[in-house]
Order: structure tokens, then C-alpha cells, then sequence
């Protein structure tokens, strides 16, 4: 017995790295798996690759059940036909997992319009697009009174939730799928949908293009543990998306290796106040010493 036995799952970006390890992980856990996977290289560009086809079938001679699909996560009516797909061949949708995303790193002085688009487009639109249209779904589903015991994981990055540098579009785009996250649980939690996110980690393709001596190999390649296996946040994917995780919604968690940490959101701290408006001479100094407990002055300009 699987935690997922029954389940139907869609994992996007699945046909390499932490989505491949997701879309397998699931699939050993007793879930029927759509896997999602447009087949394009680490920035986007066009590619003859048909991952999803690869790991459907990988799935298939594992035991398990799964069907690939092509679509493009980001393009809003391609993101519908991507959750009627897994309907239409599975019959219902219990899990998503949104994994798809592209990297196209930059300063920010260097930025240009298109990359930056081209990323938040992928990571953060093609995230809000598949959740709005399972969301749809499992409304629907509820009012019906078939309530559902939905999850929804997607793929956050410590780029975004405590910054990187050279990574501004990316981590923008995750930080704000975290926020995201965190939206969709107050959203959909009347519809029986959990929503949850996880910071994996690994030697992925995006990892060999930063660190080309890195040698980047597909989950399945890795015959013992090894702490940069892309696939060993998947369990947790797992776990996230199974009833034995009823109590969870609304949270990030980091798992990266062996390790699993949990991101605490952001909260207020200390606090200065006036018994009416500020007056912006007095703010710094009040600042550096209640605030930040120094009163180092900070950088000096010549």
C-alpha cells in the first residue's frame, strides 16, 4: 500500500531533474500520474526532446500507471487542457504538483525585458495557471458534494526567499509562487484543496549550467543516497500531497538531501513608535537603536 493509492497526479516539468524524481516518487506511492513536460532546454529554447514520453513510460515498466502531455504550462487555455487531460484518461485530479520552470540568469544591470518575462512567465504564471484551472475543478467537484481531498505542491527556491545574486527574475518569480502558495490555501480550503510549497535541491540541469565540471545525471541514475540527488525532495512531495497530510496547508518547507526545514513567513519584528507623525530626522537614529541595536552608521560615500 501506497499513501497515494487512488490518487491521480499532475507533475509539470517532470520530464527531468526534481520533477522527474517527483513524477516517480508519486507513482511508487500508488498515483496515476499525468507527465507534464513541453520538452525545451534549461532557458526555454526549442528542443526535438520528448522527456514526458521517457517517463511515462519509465513509469509504466516500473509498475505504475502514467500518460506524458505536451502542453505549455504558461499558456492559460494550454494549462486547462492539461488538467481535462488527466480527467479525461483518469476520470478525476486529486494532486499538482507545479514544477515547470526555466532559467535565464542576469544582473539586474544587465536584465533585459524578455528574459525576465520569459521566466516569471514559466515559473509564476504557468503556476497560477494550472492552479486556477484544478481550482476550477475542484469547486466544482464540492459543489457537487463530491468534496475533495485535493493537494497542490508547488516549487519554491531560496533564490527567492532569501535572494540570490544574478537570480532577480527567477527569484522574484518564487518568491512570489510562495506568496502564491500561501493565497491559494486561505483560498480553496472551503473546497477540501490543501495548498503547500517546497525549496528542493540538487544537481539538476539548471546546476550544470551554473557549475559545467558538475556532472548532472537523472534521478533513477543514482544507485545509492547521495545528498545532491535531485530526486530527494520527492518524498516529501509526497507526503505533502497524501491525507496523511490533512493538518498541513499554507506552508514552505525547505528539503534539500537528508534535511527538511521549515521557512517561517514573514512577521513584524520590533517595533518604534510616535505619538504622531514621523518626523524623518528622528527615524534613523530610533531605528538603528531599537530596530536594528547598532548605531553603526553605515555606509560612508566619499
Amino acid at each position: 500500500m501506497g499513501l497515494l493509492d487512488g490518487k491521480v497526479a499532475i507533475v509539470t516539468g517532470a520530464g527531468h531533474g526534481i520533477g522527474r524524481g517527483e513524477a516517480l516518487e508519486l507513482a511508487d506511492q500508488g498515483a496515476k500520474v499525468v507527465v507534464n513536460d513541453l520538452g525545451v532546454g534549461v532557458a526555454g529554447e526549442a528542443s526535438d526532446e520528448r522527456p514526458a514520453d521517457t517517463v511515462a513510460k519509465l513509469i509504466q515498466q516500473r509498475g505504475g500507471e502514467a500518460i506524458a502531455d505536451l502542453e505549455d504550462v504558461a499558456d492559460w487555455e494550454g494549462a486547462g487542457r492539461l488538467v481535462q487531460h488527466a480527467i479525461d484518461d483518469f476520470g478525476h485530479l486529486d494532486i499538482l504538483v507545479n514544477n515547470a520552470g526555466i532559467l535565464r540568469d542576469s544582473m539586474i544591470v544587465s536584465l533585459t525585458e524578455a528574459d525576465f518575462d520569459a521566466v516569471v512567465r514559466v515559473h509564476l504564471k504557468g503556476t497560477v495557471a494550472c492552479t486556477h484551472h484544478a481550482a476550477a475543478y475542484w469547486r466544482a467537484e464540492s459543489k457537487e458534494g463530491r468534496q475533495p481531498r485535493a493537494a497542490i505542491v508547488n516549487t519554491v527556491s531560496s533564490a527567492g526567499l532569501q535572494g540570490n545574486v544574478g537570480q532577480i527574475a527567477y527569484g522574484a518569480a518564487k518568491a512570489g509562487i510562495a506568496a502564491a502558495t500561501v493565497i491559494t490555501s486561505l483560498e480553496l480550503a472551503r473546497y477540501g484543496v490543501r495548498a503547500n510549497a517546497i525549496a528542493p535541491g540538487g544537481f539538476t540541469r539548471m546546476v550544470g549550467v551554473a557549475m559545467p565540471e558538475i556532472e548532472v545525471k537523472e534521478p533513477e541514475a543514482f544507485e545509492e543516497f547521495d545528498r545532491m540527488n535531485p530526486a530527494n525532495s520527492a518524498p516529501m512531495v509526497a507526503w505533502l500531497a497524501s491525507d496523511e497530510a490533512l493538518h498541513v496547508t499554507g506552508q514552505v518547507f525547505r528539503a534539500v538531501g537528508s534535511s527538511i526545514a521549515h521557512y517561517e513567513p514573514w512577521n513584524l519584528g520590533a517595533e518604534i513608535t510616535t505619538e504622531d507623525r514621523w518626523d524623518a530626522a528622528r527615524i534613523g537614529p530610533e531605528v538603528n537603536a531599537t530596530i536594528f541595536r547598532s548605531r553603526a552608521p553605515g555606509l560612508k560615500m566619499p
